[in-house]
């Protein structure tokens, strides 16, 4: 699934192509929408919150806002008018946007949805903090996170209502940087402040970029320490990297840097 680094570039993707155009025409391809024209309407803005992508309207008095997520394999690519269009099968189009110097074409978007920007805040109340947001407070987050001081933190991170942004990729990562097993219940875990600020310290390092590395290496095969790389060697200690499923999400982890803490 794309982390909230992913989403928040998608957004600046859609900013350099469409904000401040009028759109010359748009086509939906999803029951729902099926029938909306957006020609006419001006391009406000391009934005993100946690893994929702934000795309806001305007014409005349009127504000409106296209809302998608992308889950796990939605995608939003530009294109020049005439410029052949390569990113994903056809049939996984959802939504084509045109402006007079930029085509938008959304592919197997998820929850699409056009409401009035004034309703935006109450549709997400449910997210936590954003982590590459203007409201990020990790006081915040720790205090949702400690509300279920019984689930495992890998769980904990992954919860959008927690705090927004978190994918498998930085919850395994921050993990191992923490030292922390991934089943340590909440309440077992020394400085929850500590592990949400490092969480947004990952993800902020990588914005502005589609390479994601939390090893500081952009080199294929060097970007991750456990994500991704089962029954290699720890970078640390050279002890074979564990996979298993927790709460039906795939997780890695270092046994020996990230040792199953002894009961109480």
């Amino acid at each position: 699934m794309p982390e909230g680094d992913t989403v928040w570039n998608t957004a600046r993707v859609l900013e350099r192509a469409l904000a401040g155009d009028v759109l010359t025409s748009s086509d939906f391809r999803v029951p729902q929408l099926a029938t909306t024209d957006l020609a006419g309407w001006t391009v406000a803005e391009s934005a993100s919150r946690g893994k929702h992508l934000l795309l806001r309207l305007a014409r005349g008095d009127d504000r409106r806002t296209l809302h998608s997520h992308l889950r796990m394999d939605g995608a939003w690519r530009a294109y020049r008018p005439g410029e052949r269009w390569a990113g994903k099968p056809a049939h996984l189009i959802r939504v084509v946007l045109r402006s007079a110097r930029s085509v938008a074409v959304g592919y197997h978007l998820h929850e699409l949805a056009l409401m009035p920007t004034a309703q935006e805040a109450a549709f997400l109340a449910h997210l936590g903090p954003d982590l590459l947001g203007a409201d990020w407070e990790p006081d915040e987050a720790v205090r949702r996170l400690a509300q279920k001081p019984d689930r495992t933190i890998a769980e904990a991170l992954l919860d959008q209502r927690n705090l927004a942004g978190i994918g498998n990729l930085y919850k395994a990562e921050t993990l191992f940087l923490r030292g922390l097993w991934p089943w340590t219940p909440v309440a077992r875990v020394d400085d929850l402040r500590g592990t949400v600020t490092l969480a947004q310290k990952l993800l902020a390092s990588n914005k502005g970029r589609w390479t994601q590395t939390t090893t500081g290496s952009l080199r294929r095969g060097e970007t991750s320490y456990v994500y991704g790389r089962r029954a290699m060697p720890c970078r640390r200690c050279g002890t074979a990297i564990q996979q298993a499923d927790l709460d039906e999400r795939v997780t890695y982890w270092c046994p020996r840097c990230q040792a199953r803490p002894p009961d109480r």
